[in-house]
């Protein structure tokens, strides 16, 4: 539940610390917006793709842009395969075990919700039950070292984190499609566990960012009802320069971003 004891920072506020930050304004609803080449490399079970993982606080959605492949989903509505093209589009809320399926250039628009919280550590990656349960070696097994984080790299850490995550999730489908959801419930209480020291902190990224956003909102519906539209006089248009050719190796693929 939101805390809504947080104050709503004035339009004032907000537009004096961006001026003093030089940076623009938040992308609509202070999300996250990266490029996606999902890997095309092959699985422990013969397919090509990315590594299964769950968000804990944030919903996630695929704007696919070329190729063709599929989302294999796990959670509480059970296994399902989408397939998917170019033009598809598909998105998922916290809980819900993903993984992209790579059938031939795969690639996509992901926008995150909540921009911040996913590099805040709100993915929990389907790792064996021991790793999860010691936080210390889910960190060590979920990150990569740091000649590897970038496609300067070899790309074998990120291949080993993805198929030790296939190999837990092959066993976490078979057990929900045979009837036993307990393993999965148990990867979900290991999930609460790993990120409940970080809450404070997310609260701050939120706070700043998608919680500000929606208070300025507020403000701009409250300023028009009381007959002012003096805010659309500092009206502006932003860019952004397409991802540097070297990019940041990710859970499902090589990742281009242009917003954090």
């Amino acid at each position: 539940m939101a805390d809504s004891s947080v104050p709503a920072p004035s339009a004032v506020e907000s537009t004096a610390n961006r001026s003093r930050t030089g940076r623009p304004p938040p992308f609509p609803g202070a999300v996250g917006a990266s490029h996606l080449r999902v890997y095309d490399t092959v699985a422990p079970d013969g397919l090509a793709g990315g590594t299964p993982h769950l968000h804990t606080a944030c919903t996630e959605a695929y704007a696919v842009l070329t190729g063709e492949g599929a989302v294999q989903t796990l959670g509480g509505h059970g296994f399902r395969e989408l397939p998917i093209e170019a033009g598809s589009f598909v998105w998922f809320t916290p809980g819900t075990i993903h993984r992209l399926i790579n059938r031939g250039d795969l690639e996509i628009l992901v926008v995150m919700q909540n921009a911040g919280l996913p590099e805040a550590g709100d993915m929990v990656i389907t790792l064996p039950p021991d790793v999860l349960a010691d936080s210390e070696r889910y960190a060590a097994a979920a990150s990569l070292p740091s000649h590897e984080q970038t496609t300067a790299g070899s790309g074998d850490a990120a291949r080993g984190r993805r198929d030790a995550a296939v190999s837990r999730f092959v066993e976490l489908r078979a057990s929900v499609e045979a009837g036993d959801p307990s393993p999965l419930h148990e990867l979900y209480a290991a999930a609460g566990r790993l990120v409940a020291p970080r809450i404070e902190a997310w609260r701050a990224v939120w706070t700043a960012g998608p919680l500000a956003e929606a208070h300025r909102t507020g403000e701009l519906l409250d300023a028009l009802a009381s007959g002012s539209a003096d805010h659309l006089r500092s009206s502006s248009v932003h860019e952004l320069p397409p991802p540097p050719d070297e990019r940041r190796m990710g859970c499902c693929g090589t990742l281009g971003t242009y917003l954090p």
